[in-house]
């Protein structure tokens, strides 16, 4: 971590320059003169780039897909204006998620773990988006005597490593005479939480959810974390106090009646979730047998159940488990990614394409879906066609860094190997890694020869990330 406060501090430094801060025009209030939003997206790009290096992440593609439409689902009924937002999925089990300038959503398991239906998984990120939306961040900048863009570096380094989990870490990482400000500053005011509340409970009616969920999480928490020592970093940052609890509770009960409160999607995402902070698949597959015990009804413990056999290599057991679900629900992708799963764990290829062919007809644009086709189809030896369907998934992911990562893999398979290096120079941008991604271009350049327009365009991507290295080198002296 001792290199990430200068970096942070420089690469600040580099954003607030007029090259990069008057692209767009401030939306004209007090905070915009200060942090406008165009560098607030620049920052936030920088620093979602480093935290990827610094944190352990879940790539599960369905998990991803999840929170990617769920969140988007709360914005499209939100005050979020700059709806170019970022994910970063968290392997922590510890309750915490996060809406940073910039538009940078992050999210840990531990939510999933915490959060027991829909509506209070939504909650909380209604509540974070409001506080993206009203650019608390940036009135917050505003409030402590004007700060400096490099001051706002590293309060956002605060933010976001914390965010990470890092807790004293993140506190670390910002060195000097301004730690003790810049820590207070990381909790917002009260004013700011009200207002977050106010807009979240707001939104979260708007967005068909029932806003009563809000109130339920809080009491929740509050009752489980009272007594703790150290309670999730999402409590030190947003006390949950009974006041804050009444309050939300009076203006969730002026809603009208219904709304949404789960789903059984979310409770399928949630077993995902659940069996990867599990010690063993045979823990996980006790502890939905007996759910399973207790109503055979109960498909959301069926399926976890299944998932858990599939991990510990029942596979026959598991079968028969999907085999029921899939009688119940043809069509559910996650029924049948479970199942294509399991076929390709049982080396039956056949099957496994067979179905992925059939659902990607319904649903061609299924990230998921068309994730597990590029793996199937490297399970086949056929590089060739797992390079073209990842040509067409970059088309809706292009800052997907795991999307990259498998990009270079298959174009390496497929003999691609000025692709390959071109394909890890994204990647290692994409995580906060220039000089690794300057690398990977000199050596396509050198592959690329004398084929002169490829060898122009990858000198000019590389002079954009050299340029950049620079501008760091020099602003850290």
């Amino acid at each position: 971590m001792t290199f990430l406060r200068p970096t942070l501090l420089t690469l600040a430094c580099l954003l607030a320059s007029p090259g990069f801060a008057d692209d767009l025009p401030s939306l004209g209030d007090a905070s915009s003169a200060i942090v406008s939003p165009q560098q607030e997206h620049q920052l936030g790009r920088a620093w979602l780039a480093l935290l990827r290096s610094q944190v352990s992440q879940l790539n599960d593609p369905q998990l991803k897909d999840y929170v990617e439409s769920s969140v988007y689902r709360l914005v499209e009924t939100s005050q979020v204006n700059d709806r170019r937002l970022e994910f970063i999925l968290i392997n922590s089990p510890q309750l915490n998620a996060f809406a940073a300038p910039g538009g940078i959503v992050g999210v840990n398991g531990g939510l999933f773990l915490n959060a027991q239906t829909e509506g209070e998984y939504a909650s909380v990120l209604a509540h974070e988006l409001a506080h993206l939306s009203q650019r608390h961040f940036a009135r917050g900048v505003e409030a402590s005597q004007r700060m400096q863009v490099p001051m706002m570096a590293a309060l956002l380094a605060g933010i976001v490593i914390a965010a990470a989990g890092a807790g004293d870490a993140g506190i670390a990482a910002i060195a000097g005479t301004q730690a003790a400000a810049i820590q207070e500053q990381r909790r917002f005011s009260r004013q700011n939480e009200q207002e977050a509340d106010r807009i979240g409970i707001m939104n979260l009616e708007k967005a068909g959810y029932d806003p009563r969920s809000m109130p339920t999480m809080f009491e929740r928490l509050m009752r489980q974390y009272r007594f703790d020592a150290k309670p999730p970093e999402f409590l030190l940052t947003h006390p949950v106090t009974e006041s804050r609890i009444a309050d939300t509770r009076n203006r969730a009960e002026q809603a009208k009646p219904g709304g949404i409160e789960d789903s059984m999607r979310y409770q399928l995402i949630r077993a995902r979730v659940q069996l990867i902070y599990e010690e063993t698949p045979g823990l996980g597959a006790k502890r939905f047998r007996a759910q399973l015990d207790e109503n055979p009804k109960n498909e959301v413990a069926r399926y976890g159940l299944a998932i858990a056999q599939i991990k510990g290599g029942q596979l026959n057991e598991a079968r028969e488990n999907l085999k029921l679900l899939l009688a119940t629900s043809p069509n559910e992708i996650i029924y049948n990614l479970a199942q294509v799963d399991l076929d390709i764990t049982n080396n039956r290829l056949p099957d496994a394409q067979s179905r992925v062919d059939r659902m990607l007809t319904q649903y061609p644009g299924n990230y998921p879906l068309n994730q597990v086709r590029v793996d199937l189809l490297l399970k086949q030896n056929r590089a060739g066609d797992a390079e073209k369907a990842l040509e067409n998934l970059l088309k809706t992911r292009p800052d997907d860094p795991d999307v990259w990562y498998m990009v270079a893999e298959t174009r390496g398979l497929s003999g691609n190997i000025i692709g390959l290096h071109q394909a890890r120079a994204e990647y290692f941008a994409l995580v906060g890694d220039y000089r690794q991604a300057i690398q990977q271009l000199d050596f396509a350049k050198r592959k690329a020869g004398s084929n002169f327009p490829l060898s122009s365009r990858i000198d000019a991507r590389q002079r954009e990330l050299m340029e950049q290295e620079r501008m760091i080198k020099d602003m850290m002296g």
